[in-house]
């Protein structure tokens, strides 16, 4: 049962949440991120690579000089200066979306949307250790919800539903493995959801 807790945790990595959010609108909504079917694979490579490899990246560095003991990053004080790292490659990311790549206003909206939810991340760890995992996946919930208004087809429902069971799944390994308090992830699961919800209220 903790291999299969650990498995979860790791598919359903907080870095992985645009990498998945761009294959899942890409394939099921490609009219809002306007990415033509050829490209898609790419797109989703080059976004892997800036928001999980790059991070990850960092995260081994950090783990090398002894700045964090662990990848888990079990003690909330040694997660500061990850965070904050990580927060600053999306916030860069989000930046030549916007200003150099121009790609598409809805693609850089998404962008901000998920940077947002890293500062989010960042600022709630000044006062506990909130369940990023629990943060970023009813944040994608957030975000899919109003979307699937804004589609004829009801091609969102079933990928959001199944967004919906991968989050009960996540939530539930996370205080399996003993990772996270009760409060810990209901906090991230509200701010999660409140600013994938609005911001795509906002910027959509």
């Amino acid at each position: 049962m903790r291999v299969a807790a650990n498995l979860v945790s790791v598919i359903f990595h907080p870095l992985l949440l645009t990498t998945y959010l761009v294959l899942l609108l890409g394939t099921f909504f490609p009219a809002l991120l306007m990415i033509a079917p050829q490209h898609l694979r790419v797109m989703t490579a080059f976004i892997f690579g800036f928001t999980f490899l790059l991070p990850v990246v960092n995260l081994v560095m950090f783990r090398v000089f002894g700045t964090i003991s662990s990848f888990t990053l079990e003690n909330r004080a040694e997660r500061i200066v990850p965070f904050i790292a990580i927060a600053l490659i999306y916030l860069v990311t989000a930046f030549l979306f916007f200003f150099k790549l121009r790609f598409s206003h809805n693609f850089n909206h998404l962008l901000l949307i998920v940077a947002l939810l890293v500062i989010a991340a960042v600022a709630l760890n000044f006062f506990l250790k909130v369940s990023v995992h629990a943060l970023a996946a009813w944040g994608a919930i957030g975000i899919l919800l109003p979307l699937n208004k804004a589609v004829e087809q009801p091609d969102l429902l079933w990928p959001t539903a199944g967004a919906i069971l991968a989050t009960g799944f996540v939530m539930a390994a996370r205080l399996y493995l003993n990772a996270h308090t009760p409060r810990e992830i209901l906090v991230g699961s509200v701010a999660g959801f409140a600013i994938g919800f609005f911001g795509v209220l906002y910027f959509f």
